[in-house]
C-alpha cells in the first residue's frame, strides 16, 4: 500500500472521531444548558422538535424529543439515570467517540423500569454502587444520544417534558449526593453557525490529522483495528502521541484524501436499492473494520442505531431510478392494505433537502408517521403523496410537501418487527415512490 493509499484510509478511519468530537463542540458549547446545548455532563433535554433552521446535526428528527448527553469518562466514570418510562417508546443508545453504538437501554432491549448506570472509560477499575450497572465505554468519548416518543401535541409535549426532568447525569464521585454541575467553558472562537459536516469537511489535511492523533489520546483504535493503526503510523499518526507531520507525504495533486468522501458518496449510489430505498441490517452502528460504511454513515448523520432498534431506509431515486425534484413532479408511494410499516415502537417519513436538512413548507408538516389519520383509498391501501404542491383537494392529509428542487425522503422504523413481515429479514420492504 503506498503512502498515498494510507493518507486516504486514515482519512477515512479518522472522519468519524473528528465528526464527533466536533457534534460535541457543537452542542456542548454553553456555559448552562438550553434548548439544544448542554455542557458536558449534563442533559441537552430538547423541549421541541428540532428548529428548522437547526444544522448542527444532520438527518434530524420531528417524532421524538432528544434527550442526550455529551460525557467525558477518559478520566472519571459517570452515572446516567433512566425513570420509569410505562408504556411510552424511548430509546437511550451510547455511542462512542468513533460513532458505533456500545450499549443500549431503551424500550426493546431493557424495558420500561428505572434504571442506573455507571459509564466507565478504558482502563478505569474502581468499586460499583450497588443496584447500579457498569457499562464500560471503549472510548473516552461518550455520546447517549437518546430519543424519547412525543406525538408532538401540546398535552404530549408537557407530558415528555416531565419525563426528560427525570433523567439524571452525575460523576461517580458524586453520586447519592448533591450535586451542582458547574458552568460549562465557552470557547467563543468556534463557529457556532455552520454546520458541522462542514466544518470537519473543510479543515486542512494537516490540521485534520493533528485533531485525529489528539483525540486517539483518550479514544483508543479497537482491537480488530491493530493493521490500520500500523499503517497509519506510516504516515505519522501513533495512538497516544502527538501527529508527526514530517512523515505526511506531499500529495501535490496526485492525491486529496478528501477525495474519499466523494467515494463514500459513490459507494451509496452503487449499492443496489429496494424499490429506490437504501438502508443497512446487518452492520448498522457496529462496524468492525468496514470504516467506509462507518465514515459514510457518519457524513449522513451520526448516530445510527442497531437494526434491531431501528432501520432508516432513505431514497435519492424514485422506484424508476429517476432523481426526485419536487418542483417539476409529484410523487405518490402507495401502501397496500396490511401493509403500513411493521414496528413494535413506531415509524414516520421525514422529508429532507438533499444535505439530509428540514425544508420549510407552508403546511409546517416534516413528516408523516402512524400518528397521522390518513385518507384511506377504497380497497384499504393508502396513497402518500410527495412533492412543492399540494396533491389536491381531500389529499394533502396525505401530503408531505417537498422542496422547490432535489429532495431525499427518510423512513425511520423505531424497534421493527422481528417476525414477518419484517423490514429485518426481507418480509417487508417499503414501497417505491413513483411519479404521478
Amino acid at each position: 500500500m503506498t503512502k498515498h493509499e494510507i493518507v486516504r484510509d486514515a482519512y477515512v478511519y479518522g472522519y468519524p472521531l473528528v465528526t464527533m468530537d466536533m457534534t460535541r463542540k457543537h452542542e456542548t458549547n454553553v456555559s448552562a444548558p438550553d434548548g439544544a446545548h448542554a455542557p458536558t455532563g449534563q442533559l441537552i433535554k430538547m423541549r421541541a422538535y428540532p428548529a428548522i433552521d437547526d444544522h448542527g446535526a444532520a438527518a434530524p428528527n420531528a417524532d421524538t424529543l432528544y434527550t442526550m448527553v455529551w460525557l467525558d469518562v477518559s478520566d472519571e466514570p459517570w452515572v446516567f439515570g433512566i425513570p420509569e418510562m410505562g408504556d411510552r417508546f424511548y430509546i437511550m443508545p451510547m455511542l462512542s467517540g468513533f460513532n458505533e453504538v456500545f450499549f443500549v437501554a431503551g424500550s426493546r432491549a431493557t424495558g420500561a423500569a428505572a434504571q442506573e448506570y455507571v459509564i466507565t472509560g478504558p482502563g478505569w477499575s474502581g468499586e460499583v454502587p450497588a443496584g447500579v450497572t457498569q457499562v464500560a465505554s471503549p472510548t473516552g468519548l461518550v455520546w447517549i444520544l437518546g430519543r424519547v416518543y412525543c406525538e408532538g401535541t401540546p398535552e404530549d409535549y408537557d407530558a415528555v417534558r416531565d419525563v426528560q426532568d427525570r433523567f439524571t447525569s452525575v460523576p461517580l464521585r458524586a453520586y447519592g449526593a448533591d450535586y451542582t454541575p458547574p458552568p460549562g467553558d465557552v470557547d467563543e472562537s468556534f463557529d457556532m453557525e455552520t454546520a458541522v459536516r462542514d466544518q470537519v469537511n473543510h479543515l486542512p489535511l494537516e490540521e485534520f490529522f493533528v485533531y485525529v492523533a489528539e483525540l486517539l489520546k483518550t479514544n483508543p483504535p479497537k482491537p480488530e483495528d491493530t493493521e490500520i493503526v500500523a499503517q497509519m503510523a506510516e504516515i505519522g499518526i501513533v495512538p497516544g502521541e502527538d501527529f508527526d507531520a514530517s512523515k505526511l507525504p506531499r500529495l501535490g495533486h496526485r492525491v486529496d484524501p478528501k477525495l474519499a468522501l466523494l467515494e463514500l458518496v459513490r459507494t451509496i449510489k452503487a449499492k443496489e436499492p429496494v424499490n429506490g430505498w437504501l438502508y443497512w441490517i446487518s452492520n448498522a452502528g457496529r462496524y468492525g473494520i468496514d470504516y467506509e460504511q462507518r465514515a459514510m454513515v457518519t457524513a449522513i448523520g451520526p448516530g445510527m442505531n442497531f437494526a434491531e432498534d431501528a432501520v432508516y431506509p432513505f431514497s435519492e431515486k424514485d422506484g424508476d431510478g429517476h432523481e426526485y425534484h419536487g418542483g417539476k413532479h409529484q410523487y405518490v408511494m402507495r401502501f397496500e392494505k396490511g401493509q403500513m410499516p411493521p414496528v413494535k415502537g413506531f415509524w414516520s417519513l421525514t422529508m429532507y433537502d438533499e444535505h439530509f436538512f428540514f425544508v420549510p413548507n407552508r403546511l409546517d408538516r416534516y413528516c408523516l408517521s402512524q400518528r397521522d389519520t390518513f385518507v384511506t383509498n377504497s380497497d384499504g391501501s393508502v396513497d402518500v403523496f410527495l412533492g412543492a404542491e399540494s396533491p389536491g383537494a381531500g389529499k394533502e392529509a396525505n401530503w408531505l410537501p417537498a422542496p422547490d428542487g432535489k429532495f431525499i425522503p427518510m423512513l425511520r422504523l423505531y424497534w421493527p418487527q422481528d417476525t414477518p413481515p419484517s423490514i429485518l429479514d426481507g418480509s417487508w420492504a417499503p414501497p417505491p415512490l413513483r411519479r404521478r
